[in-house]
C-alpha cells in the first residue's frame, strides 16, 4: 500500500528485523516481482494458512523485503502471487522513528469505528495513481504471527487504512474498487497501456 506516493524514508530499514513479538532472527530476504493490475489473481480470494512453515516464513521476509524496496507501508501476498491469508505492513512515518514491520496470518477484522478517515490511498500493483478513500478510522483486527500466537489489536489512523487496505487484498479487492466507475475504469484502461509496454521492453 502507497499513502500519496510520500514513503521514500520507509526504504531505509535495518534488515533481519523481528515480525513477531520478541523474535529477532537473519534470514537472506529476496525482492519479489509484484504483480500489476489488471491480473485475474489480484481479483481472487486468498486461502487460509495452515502450518507456519519454513517456506512461509521466508515468504514474510521477501513480502517486507520487496515492500521497503518499493518503497511501500503494505503488501499482501496475493501481490506477488501466492494467494495466502498473509500480509506484511510498517506505517511508521515519523523520520528517525523505529521501524515496526508486522507479518499477519490469517487476519479477521472484528470491530470498526463509526468514525471515518479519508486518507489518499495508493497500491504497489497499481503504480502512480491515487484515490481517496474513506474507511473506518479505527479497526480491530485478530491474527497469528510467525510463531503461531494469536493477537488481536486496535489499529487508529493510518494504521486502520493500512491494515484495512492489506484485508481489502486478501478478499480480492483493490483500493480503485472503492472509487466511482469512471475514476476505477480509467485507471484500469492506464494499467493496461503501462503493462504493454512494460511487455515491449
Amino acid at each position: 500500500m502507497l499513502i500519496g506516493g510520500k514513503l521514500a524514508g520507509l526504504a531505509v530499514v535495518a534488515r533481519g528485523v523481528a515480525l513477531g513479538p520478541a523474535i529477532a532472527y537473519i534470514r537472506r530476504m529476496s525482492i519479489r516481482a509484484i504483480l500489476i493490475h489488471p491480473d485475474p489473481r489480484l481479483k481472487k480470494v486468498a486461502k487460509p494458512v495452515g502450518d507456519i512453515t519454513p517456506e512461509l516464513r521466508t515468504l514474510a521476509d521477501d513480502l517486507l523485503e520487496t515492500m521497503y524496496n518499493a518503497p511501500g507501508i503494505g503488501l499482501a501476498a496475493p501481490q506477488v502471487g501466492v494467494l495466502k491469508q498473509l500480509f506484511v505492513m510498517d506505517a511508521i512515518k515519523e523520520e528517525g522513528a523505529a521501524p515496526r514491520p508486522m507479518a499477519l496470518i490469517n487476519p479477521i477484522v472484528t470491530w470498526t469505528s463509526d468514525d471515518m478517515n479519508t486518507y489518499e490511498e495508493g497500491c504497489l500493483s497499481i503504480p502512480d495513481h491515487y484515490g481517496e478513500v474513506e474507511r473506518p478510522a479505527s479497526a480491530r483486527v485478530r491474527w497469528t504471527d510467525l510463531d503461531g500466537k494469536v493477537h488481536e489489536e486496535q489499529f487508529d489512523g493510518l494504521w486502520a487504512t493500512c491494515v484495512q487496505h492489506e484485508v481489502d487484498h486478501l478478499n480480492g479487492k483493490l483500493f480503485i474498487d472503492h472509487l466511482k466507475p469512471l475514476r476505477r475504469q480509467m485507471i484500469t484502461r492506464k494499467m493496461v497501456k503501462l503493462k504493454r509496454e512494460r511487455a515491449r521492453m
